[in-house]
């Protein structure tokens, strides 16, 4: 032992002054140096090197020795106990970077749980974070650069977000400057959890929206103003990406970098061609070099952010519906309705027709407040209340059965919210938790309803003779899309289709759809009729009967 170490942990609590051998030499740099901005470490350091190191400062300087701390909880296995070498549940990093690479692993730390929080944590946790995230934003960043270098496009110094006109387009440009401007103050404030899953949200957004209604204007032949803007908005966004993703997946972050700003792509897939080279000019040769972005307020449009918000999330509680009526997407509808706040309805109104075509719907009709197209009934959940209230629980069964109309649905979204809901119950006040209480909900004849954050949507499902043909269509076109990507064809080949199966009703459905289905597919034309030899054949199912298709490239 050394014998004049009274206590090791008062040792380590002395490091801010011994770093610097203060005070026997450098006395400028310990005066600069100061207090630490901050200090990371787990929670068991809270009475160990947290308290020691403000105990040793106080009694030197009288002051704390750091102004922030992140607190780290403890890292669980899958059954919750905590890891040790001991109990041999210990998962090997080096085989998580391996298995899933580094960057996966550092972004599953920062975006599974706020970090003071105690989490469970299995290999397979930093595989589905790998999937729902990573692997959305490099699909979104090959998809630009596979139609970037098709048309041979590259960026513009004289791009101005403030003259876009595409609604698209100022949205997307709208929610990465809010984005910046609020992962930037999240992280000034030392949160690490807030950041990563406002870029998670941003990423699914700009995949699932941006991207997937903008696919057209990619697509098409021409290179007008709209498609040039399309190109620019989403270089933009990933670059911008690029610099906000550095300090949390900095790998990622710089290959997206490296091939955007200072190559400007990504090599194509291979068999489709060889990269150009052309080296960026007047940008920094890292993305770790690079300035940190700054949100442009001006182009933060709350209202436009707000209306998108508003509609994807009627679209989400649509697409609900559809699922709980077993009702594909690609089978058109005839009405549904929507009930949202009142002063949300000019907002849904701006985006009805993204609204209908997202649905498939034919029209959009609109509730006012008063109309009650889902019925709610209500009971105490048992094995949490019956300890809790005891011989007031026959009284509370009934006060919850009887709860009507508003007060029934009233008590039932505080309960999907999370939220407390309070009951008098003979004379008595009872605050009910949301795991308290049990919903059911019914729906009126022929509607499948959803509901969420205070919107309603209730789907006619009624099919008419019509609206089934259009989705034999449909259903019909992915067929056709999917069997010229299993063909291999290129993505602008031309092709003939035959169509060997069926009945009167595939021909009625090519009779009256046939332009569409060719328009979609890229045919030439469609023949009812056996594939040709060197045909590339699958068989499907449609409305209920066989169809051999074939697809064969033209020319």
């Amino acid at each position: 032992r050394v014998p004049d170490v009274a206590d090791a942990w008062f040792d380590s609590g002395s490091m801010p002054v011994a770093q610097w051998h203060y005070p026997f030499e450098n006395q400028e740099l310990f005066a600069i140096a100061g207090q630490a901005d901050f200090i990371s470490e787990a929670i068991d350091q809270t009475r160990g090197w947290f308290y020691t190191l403000h105990a040793v400062s106080t009694l030197l300087f009288d002051r704390p020795a750091f102004k922030n701390v992140i607190c780290l909880g403890h890292i669980l296995d899958a059954k919750g106990e905590k890891m040790s070498k001991s109990r041999g549940n210990v998962v090997d990093p080096f085989m998580l970077v391996e298995q899933y690479g580094a960057d996966a692993t550092r972004w599953y730390m920062y975006a599974s749980a706020p970090p003071y929080n105690a989490r469970r944590f299995a290999p397979e946790n930093v595989g589905e974070m790998l999937r729902q995230f990573m692997l959305t934003l490099w699909n979104t960043y090959s998809f630009f650069v596979t139609y970037a270098n098709l048309d041979g496009w590259q960026p513009s110094a004289s791009f101005d977000a403030r003259q876009l006109d595409n609604p698209l387009d100022r949205w997307a440009v709208a929610r990465l400057n809010a984005l910046v401007r609020d992962v930037t103050a999240q992280l000034d404030d030392y949160d690490i959890y807030a950041p990563a899953k406002a870029i998670e949200s941003f990423v699914d957004d700009l995949s699932n929206w941006y991207v997937r209604r903008s696919r057209r204007r990619f697509w098409k032949a021409e290179s007008d103003a709209d498609k040039q803007a399309a190109y620019q908005t989403l270089y933009t966004c990933l670059t911008t990406l690029a610099r906000l993703l550095a300090p949390f997946t900095p790998f990622l972050a710089e290959a997206m970098y490296q091939n955007l700003t200072l190559i400007h792509q990504l090599p194509l897939p291979e068999g489709e061609g060889e990269p150009r080279s052309g080296e960026g000019e007047g940008m920094a040769e890292s993305v770790h070099l690079a300035p940190w972005p700054e949100a442009d307020t001006a182009l933060i449009d709350e209202q436009l952010l707000a209306d998108t918000a508003l509609l994807l999330n009627t679209i989400s509680l649509g697409r609900a519906a559809r699922r709980s009526a077993a009702i594909k997407v690609r089978q058109p509808l005839g009405e549904m309705l929507v009930r949202v706040p009142p002063a949300a309805v000019d907002g849904l109104r701006r985006f009805e027709a993204e609204l209908r075509e997202e649905l498939n719907l034919k029209q959009i009709g609109y509730l006012d407040g008063s109309a009650a197209l889902v019925e709610y009934r209500l009971k105490p959940n048992l094995r949490l209340v019956g300890k809790k209230y005891g011989k007031l629980v026959p009284a509370l069964t009934a006060a919850l059965r009887d709860l009507l109309g508003d007060e029934a649905r009233a008590a039932a979204q505080a309960a999907e919210a999370g939220q407390p809901w309070s009951l008098d119950v003979n004379g008595q006040m009872l605050e009910l938790q949301p795991d308290e209480l049990l919903v059911e909900s019914s729906s009126p004849e022929g509607y499948a309803v959803a509901e969420g954050a205070g919107v309603l949507v209730a789907l006619d499902t009624t099919l008419t003779p019509e609206l089934e043909a259009e989705g034999l269509a449909r259903e019909l076109v992915r067929n056709i899309q999917d069997a010229r990507k299993n063909a291999g064809f290129a993505i602008s080949d031309r092709i003939t289709v035959y169509l060997d199966g069926g009945d009167g009703a595939l021909q009625n459905v090519l009779n009256t759809w046939g332009d569409y289905v060719r328009a979609e597919t890229l045919a030439d034309e469609i023949q009812t009729e056996a594939p040709t030899d060197g045909s590339h054949t699958e068989t499907l199912e449609l409305d209920g009967r066989a169809v051999t298709l074939g697809v064969a490239r033209r020319g």
